[in-house]
């Protein structure tokens, strides 16, 4: 009789191990991935959470709070569209007569941008901060969008896409005026309390769980704070959790109890992303029907995707902006929950720049101790010249590759390698300059 329920044991073990393979395959595979990640960008911490048909499980810590960046915007579609759906707003509605005293031009024209607009990404703004400035630090919704009212858009509404974070800040203000609320309170008790979001905050909240964000510098992460503007908050500057983001994975694959009232919203945006390319509510549309949004702020990385189909979904939160590598270790996630081969990691633009301004920071420290020495004028002014160039084309064309300026791009976003790499250029030159001058005088 034992020897009977051992060979059953044995054949139902065997039975598992054929119809399940893959996950526990899976969870090798995505903490080898996950190491990678780490070694590949030298973030210290992020968060992973996997959900896969009810099956949930967990990569770092799942309690840790972290920017979510962009992927704030798809709360913010969703306060739209409920908004939508309670007539309280329509799709068709021109922005300036929600905004009092807004105004648009393109072609010197004024131009009428509609909610609809907006949610595509539509409305002609671009994330050009040199164009349309982002809020100060005490700036209200009102206030900002009055700094930007009456400039020139770069397309016709409801042409062409191009991503912008003016247009769901837009939106913010929007909802404020329709609803009679602040964004904040509008989010808070209309759209988090109700979905059981409790450990999603609007901004930057009072609780110990937060997890500092951090950048990048000569291969190393340090920690690195900004404060959260409010007036940009709308489009990428919430707080969130592995828990959370679950549960919102869950109500986007239709695998999550919701109040009535916001079925007919999460439908609606998930019914306009059609086709591969879709943008529409703080959402875009993958292949195979997968859709998911990136999120990306000066100290924290972050992305989300899911299949409402196979009701799957994976979102990553780390604290460093390295975005590109994040979003590739999503996605590759992502394939191997669904049984599909990972393609590695990329390898983000700043950590690309990190490494670069690394090594010309030893070579200047090298070649500020070679002109120092150096008794040869064509050497020194050879040098100088090279010098004087390569810091020329960066300061002229950084600018126009982000779309942000220099100051932003140096005490902001960059790696901290990258400034201090140029001021070792800055020094070599001043002093390569003083020596060939010196040069000139003991010749005489």
């Amino acid at each position: 009789m034992n020897i009977k329920r051992s060979v059953t044991a044995v054949f139902l073990i065997a039975i598992i191990s054929c119809a399940f393979p893959a996950f526990s395959a899976d969870t090798d595979e995505i903490n080898n991935i996950v190491d990678e990640f780490h070694n590949s960008t030298g973030c210290q911490n992020l968060s992973i959470c996997v959900y896969d048909n009810g099956d949930i499980k967990y990569y770092g810590d799942n309690e840790g709070l972290y920017q979510i960046g962009s992927m704030t915007k798809a709360f913010t579609g969703l306060a739209v569209q409920k908004l939508i759906c309670e007539e309280k707003l329509s799709e068709e509605d021109v922005i300036t007569d929600l905004i009092p005293g807004f105004e648009a031009f393109y072609a010197s024209e004024p131009a009428d941008i509609t909610i609809k607009d907006l949610l595509e990404q539509k409305s002609g703004y671009t994330n050009d901060e040199r164009k349309y400035p982002a809020a100060a630090e005490n700036m209200s919704l009102s206030d900002w969008a009055a700094s930007i009212s009456g400039k020139e858009l770069c397309s016709k509404p409801g042409t062409e896409y191009a991503y912008s974070n003016v247009n769901f800040n837009l939106l913010g203000l929007i909802i404020e005026n329709v609803s009679g609320k602040s964004y904040r309170a509008y989010m808070e008790e209309d759209i988090l309390l109700p979905l059981g979001l409790d450990s999603t905050f609007v901004g930057t909240p009072s609780d110990k769980r937060i997890v500092e964000g951090s950048r990048l510098g000569y291969r190393a992460a340090f920690d690195y704070m900004i404060a959260v503007k409010e007036a940009s908050i709308p489009a990428g500057y919430f707080y969130s959790d592995a828990k959370d983001m679950v549960r919102w994975l869950q109500i986007w694959t239709e695998s999550a109890d919701i109040p009535e009232d916001f079925i007919k919203p999460v439908e609606n945006i998930k019914n306009s992303l059609n086709a591969e390319g879709d943008y529409y509510s703080g959402w875009e549309r993958f292949g195979s029907g997968v859709i998911g949004h990136s999120g990306g702020t000066p100290n924290y990385s972050s992305r989300i995707v899911f299949s409402s189909e196979k009701k799957t979904g994976v979102c990553v939160l780390t604290n460093l902006n390295v975005a590109a590598t994040t979003d590739s270790l999503c996605n590759n996630i992502f394939d191997l929950v669904s049984r599909k081969d990972a393609t590695g990691l990329s390898t983000d633009v700043w950590t690309v720049f990190d490494n670069i301004f690394t090594i010309v920071s030893l070579i200047c420290i090298v070649h500020l101790l070679i002109m120092v020495f150096s008794g040869s004028k064509g050497l020194l002014i050879v040098s100088d010249i090279i010098l004087i160039i390569l810091m020329a084309l960066i300061l002229i064309l950084f600018p126009v590759i982000f779309g942000a300026g220099l100051k932003a791009i140096l005490l902001t976003w960059a790696p901290l390698s990258l400034a201090g790499g140029l001021i070792l250029m800055a020094a070599d030159i001043i002093i390569t300059t003083i020596k060939i001058f010196i040069f000139k005088k003991t010749c005489r």
